[in-house]
């Protein structure tokens, strides 16, 4: 939906994942395997994904200064059950990677591995100072992520000839 260049590094993944679900038309690609595969995920993880998914959405939401669209899992709580390990290199450099070998929480339907990769980049983010230009539409039929490279770091919408547009028009009709 959004004519918006990617979003840098593993925000990447982090938008990706979010962008499975057009609310508008309802179309969710996580159900299908392509769209499972895309993340690495099987049938069973595709519960998992989406709760992750609407709590990322939520948090790029308060990102963009909107209320969370509906009731979520905070995504600290989902997060704080991704396994992580620090992966250093021969010159030093340290990163954090997400742990292969660890073992999946209780739950069947959470994907350990993918939360681990979107803890991984929201960390590598964070250092960066680009977490919080990962925002969501905030026209309420669309909430896509877009990352707002605007130089005040303002912007509101997905895209401004879609969603810009629409709002805009419906404040002129509104006067």
């Amino acid at each position: 939906m959004n004519d918006r260049a990617p979003a840098p590094g593993g925000l990447a993944l982090v938008q990706a994942l979010v962008n499975t679900l057009d609310i508008e038309s309802g179309a969710d690609s996580l159900d299908t395997p392509e769209g499972l595969a895309r993340f690495g995920l099987a049938a069973e993880g595709a519960e998992g994904a989406r709760e992750l998914r609407e709590s990322l959405r939520a948090v790029c939401l308060a990102h963009a200064g909107h209320p969370a669209h509906r009731r979520t899992t905070p995504l600290g709580e989902l997060l704080a059950r991704a396994p992580l390990r620090v992966a250093l290199d021969e010159d030093g450099a340290a990163r954090l990677v997400p742990a292969t070998e660890e073992t999946s929480p209780a739950s069947p339907a959470f994907s350990a591995p993918l939360a681990s990769r979107v803890a991984a980049a929201i960390a590598e983010s964070l250092v960066e100072g680009t977490w919080a230009r990962l925002k969501a539409c905030e026209a309420p039929t669309c909430h896509w992520v877009y990352y707002d490279r605007s130089p005040a770091g303002r912007g509101r919408w997905c895209s401004m000839s879609v969603c810009g547009a629409r709002a805009k028009m419906r404040r002129y009709r509104a006067k």
